[in-house]
C-alpha cells in the first residue's frame, strides 16, 4: 500500500465549502506541494483584497499558495508541471482545468462534487437539488475529464436533505461529508481498489450557476414549488417578491393546503405567520426582510406593519 506521504499533491479550491477537505488532507499527510486558489478578491464596504478562506487555511500550515489569474496561462501550466504532481484534488476551485493540467498527474485529478452524479452537474448542485424539490443528495468523488463533470465517478456518499433544511444548512453538512467522502477515495487509491465507474448521460441534469433573478417568485406556482425555491436560495441570492413596490425577501416558510385565491393574495397575517395563496395551496411566511431591514420573524414584521387580508404580493 502507498504511503500518503508519498503522494506528491496538489490541492485546489477557493471558498468555506473545500475548508473541511483541505484539513482533511493535511490530517491524512499527503505530501501536499501547493494549494491553488483564486486570487484575492475586493470585499465589505471598503473593497479591501480579502483572501479567499482556503489561502488562508494553508497559510496557516505553512503550505505554499498560488493564485494564478489564468490556470490555462502557459506559465501557470509550466509552474504546476515543474512540482511534478502525483495527484491533483479540486473542490470548487473556481477555475475549469485545461487538458495539459489534466494529464500531467499519474493519479489524474480528483474532483469532490456535491451531487449524485450524474444528476446536477455544474455549478449550484445543492440550491439545484432543494429547488427540484430531492429529498436525498450526497458526494461524489470523480476522476475530471474535459467534460463538464462528466468523469467517471469513484466514491459515492448519500445523506437525506430535511423538508425544510436550506441551502446553507445543507452545503455545511455536504462539506463535512466530502473530507469523509475524500478520504475514502484516497484510501482505495492507496490500496488498489479504487473501481471507476462511467456516467449515464441519459440520466444526467444540470445545475447552472445561480443568478439574483432565479430569485423572482412567481404565485402562479404551487406552494410546495415556492416552498423549493426559497428555501433552495437561502441565503443566496434570497427568494424575493414585492410589496407595493418594495422588495422582499423571503425566507422560513411551509406549504399548506388552503381555499383557493388570486395568486399573491394575502389569506390571512397573524403571529404565526403570513399566509399568501399560490397557484395550488398557501404558503405560511414565518421569516422575511424587507429592503434594507433586517430578517425578522412574521410576528416581528406585524408588530411594525400591518397587512389586511386581501393585499397582495406581486411577482
Amino acid at each position: 500500500m502507498i504511503e500518503p506521504a508519498n503522494i506528491r499533491t496538489i490541492f485546489m479550491g477557493t471558498p468555506e465549502f473545500a475548508l473541511p477537505t483541505l484539513k482533511g488532507l493535511i490530517d491524512y499527510g499527503v505530501d501536499l506541494k501547493a494549494v491553488y486558489t483564486q486570487p484575492d478578491r475586493p470585499s465589505g464596504r471598503g473593497k479591501r483584497l480579502s483572501p479567499p478562506p482556503v489561502k488562508s487555511l494553508a497559510e496557516e500550515h505553512a503550505i505554499a499558495v498560488r493564485q494564478p489569474q489564468r490556470l490555462r496561462a502557459t506559465e501557470a501550466v509550466e509552474a504546476l508541471r515543474a512540482l511534478d504532481p502525483d495527484l491533483i484534488i479540486v473542490i470548487a476551485y473556481g477555475q475549469i482545468l485545461p487538458q495539459s493540467i489534466l494529464d500531467i498527474p499519474r493519479f489524474g485529478c480528483i474532483n469532490v462534487h456535491a451531487s449524485l452524479l450524474p444528476q446536477y452537474r455544474g455549478a449550484a448542485p445543492i440550491n439545484k437539488a432543494i429547488i427540484e424539490g430531492e429529498t436525498e443528495t450526497g458526494i461524489t468523488t470523480m476522476l475530471m475529464e474535459a467534460g463538464l463533470d462528466t468523469g467517471d465517478m469513484l466514491v459515492k456518499k448519500s445523506t437525506s436533505i430535511g423538508p425544510e433544511e436550506t441551502a446553507g444548512e445543507l452545503h455545511n453538512r455536504l462539506a463535512l461529508l466530502g473530507r469523509e467522502t475524500l478520504i475514502e477515495t484516497l484510501d482505495r487509491l492507496r490500496a488498489g481498489t479504487l473501481e471507476p465507474e462511467p456516467q449515464d448521460d441519459d440520466r444526467s441534469s444540470y445545475a447552472p450557476m445561480l443568478k439574483k433573478e432565479d430569485g423572482r417568485i412567481d404565485w402562479s406556482r404551487s406552494a410546495r414549488e415556492i416552498h423549493n425555491q426559497i428555501r433552495g436560495l437561502d441565503p443566496w441570492p434570497g427568494a424575493y417578491t414585492f410589496l407595493d413596490g418594495t422588495m422582499l425577501k423571503l425566507f422560513r416558510t411551509s406549504p399548506e393546503n388552503g381555499p383557493s385565491a388570486n395568486p399573491g393574495e394575502i389569506v390571512s397575517s397573524e403571529t404565526g405567520g403570513i399566509r399568501v395563496a399560490c397557484g395550488d395551496g398557501i404558503l405560511r411566511i414565518r421569516e422575511l426582510q424587507i429592503s434594507g431591514k433586517k430578517r425578522l420573524a412574521a410576528s416581528e414584521f406585524l408588530r411594525g406593519r400591518s397587512l389586511s387580508p386581501g393585499a397582495r404580493l406581486e411577482t
